[in-house]
């Protein structure tokens, strides 16, 4: 059955109790559906599904330069024909900027930010390699240069360790101002960053746990930071392992990852399966998508799920 598909907000329990679980399914429109994204659909609706829950589909499409023409509608009609089926409307992030401009502005009341000027050449050439990428050296926490217009806003960090249970990558802690330093949640092109918007929209459609690939395991602790300043409620987190080629680099466009639009759905889920640790009974009689998804749930056991950052296909 197909869902209401609309670029507006759909506010949780209008339509009534909810189950207590809520899970969701967040791409980013930079092209089709491969087998790694596909691993991220499949392991974040089992976990919803398998606790008489909510699964949401979320599409991240708030940095327009990386998007690919169509690739929204293409994604929403691959999980169509795999039988993932969502729940409710589709949130489109291009469609909150007003919540996200509501957030900038309690974090700006909270001296929380500061207009960083400095090009990204100049971080490069003043900065040293963190857990995550460069630290920023903190070159305009004082004030950007006089004849210089700050146009990106960053948000203070400290040394208090964010320490966070994640249910497959285990105790996760990071002192976020030695190990990433103050991270930007404006960009200088005006566009909304992923680390302020993932954390509006997970509170607005109060998700309670977050699935989702180890290659975002951590973002978590800048998230969890911008939470607690904005006063939101956490989610619990479980990050997946990611699909890399035989080179080890994780299945993308850009690795040359191939889209799984026209791929036979059932040996396609069988694998995802099989790549998350889960077993299928020989004799399950899974000859249909429906049939298919009515005994994965059944036999899903996120205890199987490797406890890994990484897994090879």
């Amino acid at each position: 059955m197909r869902q209401n598909v609309t670029g507006k907000d759909e506010p949780p329990g209008t339509a009534g109790a909810r189950p207590r679980y809520r899970g969701r399914f967040a791409p980013s429109p930079t092209g089709p559906l491969h087998f790694g994204s596909l691993i991220a659909a499949v392991g974040s609706f089992l976990q919803a599904r398998a606790q008489q829950g909510d699964w949401l589909v979320r599409i991240e499409d708030i940095d327009p330069p990386r998007e690919a023409p169509g690739a929204a509608d293409d994604i929403l009609r691959t999980l169509e024909r795999l039988g993932l089926h969502w729940d409710g409307a589709v949130l489109y992030q291009s469609a909150r900027a007003e919540a996200y401009d509501s957030a900038i502005d309690k974090l700006q009341a909270l001296g929380a930010l500061y207009p960083c000027s400095c090009s990204r050449q100049e971080i490069a050439d003043s900065s040293v390699r963190g857990i995550d990428g460069l630290i920023y050296p903190g070159t305009c926490r004082g004030g950007a240069a006089p004849a210089r217009r700050a146009s990106a806003l960053r948000v203070r960090t400290d040394a208090t360790p964010v320490r966070f249970e994640d249910r497959w990558q285990g105790t996760v802690e990071c002192n976020l101002a030695r190990d990433m330093g103050d991270f930007v949640v404006r960009r200088a092109d005006g566009y909304f960053a992923y680390q302020l918007a993932v954390v509006v929209d997970d509170a607005a459609q109060q998700v309670t746990e977050v699935v989702r690939g180890a290659d975002l395991l951590l973002s978590t602790p800048r998230q969890i930071h911008l939470a607690r300043l904005l006063g939101l409620p956490i989610p619990r987190h479980a990050h997946l392992p990611v699909a890399v080629n035989a080179g080890g680099e994780k299945l993308s466009k850009q690795t040359g990852a191939r889209a799984i639009a026209d791929a036979p759905a059932l040996p396609l889920l069988r694998a995802a399966l099989r790549f998350l640790g889960q077993e299928i009974p020989a004799d399950d009689g899974a000859d249909d998508i429906g049939e298919f998804w009515r005994v994965a749930v059944a036999h899903w056991r996120p205890e199987r799920v490797p406890g890994v950052r990484t897994l090879p296909v």
